[in-house]
Protein backbone atom coordinates (compact mmCIF):
# COMPACT_ATOMS: atom_id res chain seq x y z
CA UNK A 1 0.00 0.00 0.00
CA UNK A 2 2.95 2.52 0.24
CA UNK A 3 3.53 1.75 -2.94
CA UNK A 4 0.41 4.32 -3.95
CA UNK A 5 1.93 6.77 -6.36
CA UNK A 6 1.03 9.82 -4.27
CA UNK A 7 2.75 12.20 -6.73
CA UNK A 8 0.25 10.86 -9.46
CA UNK A 9 -2.85 9.86 -8.18
CA UNK A 10 -4.39 10.52 -11.73
CA UNK A 11 -4.41 6.73 -12.77
CA UNK A 12 -5.30 5.19 -9.45
CA UNK A 13 -8.36 7.21 -9.35
CA UNK A 14 -9.24 6.51 -13.17
CA UNK A 15 -8.59 3.05 -12.07
CA UNK A 16 -11.13 3.12 -9.11
CA UNK A 17 -13.50 5.14 -11.56
CA UNK A 18 -13.07 1.62 -14.61
CA UNK A 19 -13.65 -0.70 -11.19
CA UNK A 20 -17.35 1.59 -10.42
CA UNK A 21 -17.95 1.18 -13.91
CA UNK A 22 -17.45 -2.21 -14.05
CA UNK A 23 -19.24 -2.86 -11.11
CA UNK A 24 -22.35 -0.57 -12.24
CA UNK A 25 -22.63 -3.39 -15.85
CA UNK A 26 -22.20 -6.40 -13.39
CA UNK A 27 -24.87 -4.54 -11.41
CA UNK A 28 -27.40 -4.24 -14.49
CA UNK A 29 -27.78 -8.22 -14.59
CA UNK A 30 -29.50 -8.74 -11.06
CA UNK A 31 -33.50 -8.55 -11.10
CA UNK A 32 -34.93 -4.93 -10.22
CA UNK A 33 -38.65 -4.83 -8.82
CA UNK A 34 -41.48 -4.90 -11.50
CA UNK A 35 -42.16 -1.19 -10.31
CA UNK A 36 -38.89 0.12 -11.53
CA UNK A 37 -38.68 -1.65 -14.85
CA UNK A 38 -41.92 0.15 -16.51
CA UNK A 39 -40.02 3.51 -16.76
CA UNK A 40 -36.74 4.10 -18.54
CA UNK A 41 -35.63 6.91 -15.92
CA UNK A 42 -36.44 4.71 -13.16
CA UNK A 43 -34.27 1.29 -14.32
CA UNK A 44 -31.53 3.85 -14.80
CA UNK A 45 -32.12 5.99 -11.49
CA UNK A 46 -32.20 1.71 -9.89
CA UNK A 47 -28.71 1.22 -11.52
CA UNK A 48 -27.91 4.86 -10.54
CA UNK A 49 -28.40 4.48 -7.22
CA UNK A 50 -27.17 0.82 -6.43
CA UNK A 51 -23.49 1.35 -7.54
CA UNK A 52 -23.99 4.88 -5.18
CA UNK A 53 -25.26 2.21 -2.44
CA UNK A 54 -22.12 0.04 -2.87
CA UNK A 55 -20.18 2.95 -2.84
CA UNK A 56 -21.18 4.63 0.79
CA UNK A 57 -21.41 0.99 2.42
CA UNK A 58 -17.68 0.66 1.76
CA UNK A 59 -16.43 4.57 1.56
CA UNK A 60 -18.38 5.19 4.60
CA UNK A 61 -17.48 1.97 6.59
CA UNK A 62 -13.71 2.74 5.42
CA UNK A 63 -14.03 6.19 6.66
CA UNK A 64 -14.92 5.67 9.99
CA UNK A 65 -12.97 3.00 10.44
CA UNK A 66 -9.82 5.31 9.71
CA UNK A 67 -10.90 7.09 12.60
CA UNK A 68 -11.36 5.16 15.14
CA UNK A 69 -7.94 3.67 14.46
CA UNK A 70 -6.07 6.97 13.63
CA UNK A 71 -8.18 8.86 15.96
CA UNK A 72 -5.26 12.20 14.66
CA UNK A 73 -7.36 12.23 11.46
CA UNK A 74 -10.00 14.50 13.57
CA UNK A 75 -7.20 16.89 15.03
CA UNK A 76 -5.15 17.01 12.24
CA UNK A 77 -7.37 17.61 9.07
CA UNK A 78 -4.40 19.55 7.36
CA UNK A 79 -1.75 17.62 7.23
CA UNK A 80 -2.44 13.92 8.65
CA UNK A 81 -3.28 11.00 6.92
CA UNK A 82 -2.03 7.17 6.49
CA UNK A 83 -1.67 5.26 3.07
CA UNK A 84 -5.13 3.11 3.92
CA UNK A 85 -7.06 7.17 4.13
CA UNK A 86 -5.19 8.15 0.87
CA UNK A 87 -6.39 5.25 -0.57
CA UNK A 88 -10.03 5.93 0.47
CA UNK A 89 -9.76 9.31 -0.80
CA UNK A 90 -8.68 7.74 -4.42
CA UNK A 91 -11.15 5.04 -4.33
CA UNK A 92 -13.93 7.57 -3.74
CA UNK A 93 -12.92 10.49 -5.98
CA UNK A 94 -13.12 7.58 -8.79
CA UNK A 95 -16.74 7.29 -7.99
CA UNK A 96 -17.62 10.52 -8.09
CA UNK A 97 -15.67 10.76 -11.82
CA UNK A 98 -18.08 7.88 -13.26
CA UNK A 99 -21.39 9.11 -11.01
CA UNK A 100 -20.98 12.82 -13.00
CA UNK A 101 -20.13 10.65 -15.98
CA UNK A 102 -22.74 8.53 -16.09
CA UNK A 103 -25.48 11.62 -15.17
CA UNK A 104 -24.06 13.92 -18.50
CA UNK A 105 -23.66 10.36 -20.75
CA UNK A 106 -27.28 8.94 -20.06
CA UNK A 107 -28.64 12.79 -20.79
CA UNK A 108 -29.78 13.06 -17.46
CA UNK A 109 -27.54 16.15 -16.43
CA UNK A 110 -30.09 18.80 -16.68
CA UNK A 111 -32.62 17.11 -14.38
CA UNK A 112 -29.80 16.31 -11.81
CA UNK A 113 -27.87 19.98 -11.98
CA UNK A 114 -27.45 19.97 -8.43
CA UNK A 115 -25.70 16.12 -7.90
CA UNK A 116 -23.06 17.49 -10.69
CA UNK A 117 -22.40 20.86 -8.84
CA UNK A 118 -21.97 18.38 -5.82
CA UNK A 119 -19.77 16.56 -7.80
CA UNK A 120 -17.40 18.80 -9.37
CA UNK A 121 -16.91 20.40 -5.67
CA UNK A 122 -16.33 17.37 -4.53
CA UNK A 123 -13.91 15.92 -7.52
CA UNK A 124 -11.72 19.39 -7.27
CA UNK A 125 -11.19 18.88 -3.35
CA UNK A 126 -10.25 15.60 -3.30
CA UNK A 127 -8.08 15.68 -6.25
CA UNK A 128 -6.53 18.48 -4.28
CA UNK A 129 -5.95 16.40 -1.32
CA UNK A 130 -4.47 13.86 -3.61
CA UNK A 131 -1.85 15.44 -5.80
CA UNK A 132 -0.46 17.90 -2.77
CA UNK A 133 -0.90 15.71 0.94
CA UNK A 134 -3.01 17.93 2.29
CA UNK A 135 -6.62 17.74 3.73
CA UNK A 136 -6.71 14.17 3.26
CA UNK A 137 -7.32 13.85 6.47
CA UNK A 138 -10.32 16.17 5.57
CA UNK A 139 -11.37 14.59 2.93
CA UNK A 140 -11.97 10.99 4.93
CA UNK A 141 -14.12 13.02 7.96
CA UNK A 142 -16.11 14.32 4.87
CA UNK A 143 -16.89 10.70 3.85
CA UNK A 144 -18.20 10.46 6.80
CA UNK A 145 -21.68 11.35 5.18
CA UNK A 146 -21.73 8.22 3.25
CA UNK A 147 -23.23 6.60 6.44
CA UNK A 148 -26.58 8.55 5.94
CA UNK A 149 -25.93 8.02 1.98
CA UNK A 150 -26.79 4.50 2.81
CA UNK A 151 -30.35 5.39 4.00
CA UNK A 152 -30.66 7.73 1.78
CA UNK A 153 -30.06 5.48 -1.20
CA UNK A 154 -32.31 3.23 0.52
CA UNK A 155 -35.05 5.74 0.62
CA UNK A 156 -35.09 6.51 -3.16
CA UNK A 157 -35.02 3.03 -3.81
CA UNK A 158 -37.88 2.16 -2.13
CA UNK A 159 -39.78 4.98 -3.78
CA UNK A 160 -38.50 3.62 -6.98
CA UNK A 161 -40.17 0.09 -5.79
CA UNK A 162 -43.31 1.45 -4.80
CA UNK A 163 -42.57 0.82 -1.21
CA UNK A 164 -43.53 3.77 0.80
CA UNK A 165 -46.23 1.80 3.12
CA UNK A 166 -43.81 -1.29 4.17
CA UNK A 167 -42.47 -1.51 7.82
CA UNK A 168 -38.78 -1.22 5.85
CA UNK A 169 -39.65 2.67 4.51
CA UNK A 170 -41.18 3.60 7.59
CA UNK A 171 -38.49 2.24 9.67
CA UNK A 172 -35.67 3.70 7.11
CA UNK A 173 -37.36 7.45 6.91
CA UNK A 174 -36.14 7.61 11.25
CA UNK A 175 -33.09 6.27 10.84
CA UNK A 176 -32.37 8.42 7.56
CA UNK A 177 -33.09 11.57 9.90
CA UNK A 178 -30.85 10.63 12.87
CA UNK A 179 -27.78 9.60 10.53
CA UNK A 180 -28.40 13.24 8.49
CA UNK A 181 -28.30 15.24 11.16
CA UNK A 182 -25.05 12.98 13.05
CA UNK A 183 -23.32 12.58 10.00
CA UNK A 184 -24.26 14.59 7.35
CA UNK A 185 -24.94 17.85 9.39
CA UNK A 186 -22.08 17.35 11.72
CA UNK A 187 -19.54 16.60 9.74
CA UNK A 188 -20.05 19.21 7.28
CA UNK A 189 -20.51 21.28 10.22
CA UNK A 190 -16.78 20.53 11.91
CA UNK A 191 -14.93 20.78 8.81
CA UNK A 192 -16.41 24.48 8.61
CA UNK A 193 -15.79 25.07 12.03
CA UNK A 194 -11.84 23.73 11.38
CA UNK A 195 -11.73 26.06 8.49
CA UNK A 196 -12.89 28.90 10.21
CA UNK A 197 -11.02 28.40 13.48
CA UNK A 198 -7.42 28.23 11.60
CA UNK A 199 -8.46 30.48 8.67
CA UNK A 200 -5.54 32.11 8.80
CA UNK A 201 -2.73 29.49 8.20
CA UNK A 202 -4.60 26.41 6.51
CA UNK A 203 -3.53 26.46 2.55
CA UNK A 204 -6.22 27.41 -0.21
CA UNK A 205 -8.78 28.48 3.01
CA UNK A 206 -10.87 30.85 1.28
CA UNK A 207 -11.71 28.13 -1.06
CA UNK A 208 -12.70 25.32 0.75
CA UNK A 209 -14.43 27.45 3.39
CA UNK A 210 -16.13 28.51 0.20
CA UNK A 211 -16.92 25.37 -1.39
CA UNK A 212 -17.95 24.28 2.69
CA UNK A 213 -20.63 27.03 2.70
CA UNK A 214 -21.77 26.49 -0.74
CA UNK A 215 -22.51 22.79 0.18
CA UNK A 216 -23.80 23.62 3.68
CA UNK A 217 -26.38 25.33 1.91
CA UNK A 218 -27.19 22.40 -0.19
CA UNK A 219 -27.75 19.97 2.62
CA UNK A 220 -29.72 22.28 4.76
CA UNK A 221 -31.72 22.66 1.58
CA UNK A 222 -32.15 19.04 1.33
CA UNK A 223 -33.01 18.48 5.25
CA UNK A 224 -35.93 20.96 4.67
CA UNK A 225 -37.01 18.71 1.46
CA UNK A 226 -36.76 15.76 3.36
CA UNK A 227 -38.43 16.63 6.61
CA UNK A 228 -41.11 18.16 4.14
CA UNK A 229 -41.98 15.14 2.03
CA UNK A 230 -41.39 12.36 4.87
CA UNK A 231 -43.17 14.12 8.38
CA UNK A 232 -44.74 17.05 7.12
CA UNK A 233 -46.66 16.99 3.24
CA UNK A 234 -47.86 13.14 2.79
CA UNK A 235 -48.46 12.51 -0.63
CA UNK A 236 -51.67 12.05 -2.44
CA UNK A 237 -52.44 8.41 -2.14
CA UNK A 238 -52.29 7.54 -6.33
CA UNK A 239 -48.46 8.77 -5.63
CA UNK A 240 -47.92 6.81 -2.75
CA UNK A 241 -48.78 3.71 -4.90
CA UNK A 242 -46.70 4.92 -8.08
CA UNK A 243 -43.57 5.89 -6.10
CA UNK A 244 -41.97 9.57 -7.95
CA UNK A 245 -42.57 8.68 -11.75
CA UNK A 246 -43.28 12.45 -12.90
CA UNK A 247 -40.13 13.72 -11.18
CA UNK A 248 -36.66 14.08 -12.92
CA UNK A 249 -34.86 15.14 -9.94
CA UNK A 250 -33.61 12.68 -7.31
CA UNK A 251 -33.50 15.36 -4.65
CA UNK A 252 -36.94 16.26 -5.23
CA UNK A 253 -37.85 12.93 -4.41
Amino acid sequence: MDALPKSHPGPAVLACSLLFRVLHRLLRRLPVPKEVTRSELHSWKWRNLSVSMVHSLLTGTWALTCVLVWPETLSNIHSYHTPLSYLLVCVSTGYFLQDAGDIILTGHARGSWEFLLHHALVIWCFLYSLYTQLYVAGAVIALFVEVNSVTLHLRLMLKLAGAQSSTMYHINKYANIFTYVIFRLSTQFYLTWYIIHNYSWLDRSGYFLASLIVMNIMILIYFYRLLRADFFSPRKSSERQNGTHNSRKFLSD
